[in-house]
């Protein structure tokens, strides 16, 4: 196998025809990539997206060709997936007010171009599920806000419209699916790439606690800071830092790392309602 690309937390490896797309450990907050791993982390991830995957692949083909088909040094970590031409606009869905969609409400009364409505608050539910893209920025860059636009100038309109589709159709699913499970899905990120045939095709990661903001049900507040299953608990405990936010990334306490690690697995198995065994096991 060829390294083709290491990525904020994956690395992808030419197989023949098909790419090896493998989760490691590594952790990255506001595109940068910390020097602390999490242990377990990309199991998590990559079993969490091929649970979602089958669920929602009535909605949008994916990318997968084999969980199992795999290096057996990288087994519960990575699939066997399709080459695609992958679209360079980060295809984010928001049904509650937080992180970076929060700031730019705050300064601007939108997302992405999006007007919403006056007086919300952190936590806040929007009235409907809404499309706010941003850019893909390589790593150690971040990622800016795009308005539907913008997308429809990058990939063509008849492209932005169906990835705006596909993006809500995914968020509706996945948040009305861990609902019943006692989990808010505040927001989530999506990536699609192209088939050879020009179909659009969901990839990489989907409805993960890296890719998503996931809270309990019953400790939802509207007005502070939510309790979170997913990365948002480090991205906290770096804002007491003195830190820019630029790399290098600090090390991570052995504290907050059992805490991330526990939140991850935690939800995995909220979700799922399967038990998770570490790789090692």
């Amino acid at each position: 196998m060829k390294l083709l690309h290491s990525g904020k937390v994956r690395d992808v490896y030419a197989d023949g025809e098909d790419l090896i797309l493998v989760a490691s450990d590594r952790l990255s907050i506001y595109d940068v990539v910390l020097p602390t791993p999490v242990p377990d982390k990309g199991a998590v991830l990559t079993r969490l997206s091929l649970w979602w995957f089958d669920r929602l692949a009535d909605l949008v083909p994916h990318h997968v060709i084999s969980a199992t088909d795999v290096p057996a040094e990288f087994a519960g970590r990575a699939i066997r997936c399709r080459r695609l031409d992958m679209l360079s606009v980060e295809c984010i869905a928001r049904g509650y007010l937080t992180g970076l969609g929060l700031r730019e409400y705050q300064k601007n009364g939108t997302i992405s171009g999006l007007e919403l409505p006056a007086g919300l608050v952190e936590g806040s539910r929007l009235p409907e599920p809404v499309f706010t893209p941003t850019t893909k920025a390589p790593v150690g860059e971040h990622d800016e806000f795009m308005t539907f636009d913008e997308v429809a100038e990058m990939v063509g309109p008849s492209t932005a419209v169906r990835l705006r589709e596909l993006t809500l159709e995914i968020y509706r699913r996945g948040a009305e699916t861990a609902a019943v499970k006692g989990i808010l899905v505040a927001d989530t990120k999506l990536e699609f790439g192209r088939a050879p045939d020009g179909e659009i095709v969901l990839a990489d990661e989907v409805l993960t606690p890296d890719s998503s903001r996931f809270w309990p049900a019953d400790r939802w507040e509207p007005g502070r800071p939510q309790f979170s299953f997913d990365k948002q608990f480090v991205r906290d405990w770096s804002a007491t830092l003195d830190w820019d936010r630029t790399p290098p990334g600090p090390e991570v306490p052995a504290d907050v790392v059992a805490a991330t690690r526990a939140r991850y697995i935690e939800v995995y198995e909220r979700i799922t309602g399967m038990p998770f065994a570490p790789v090692s096991a």
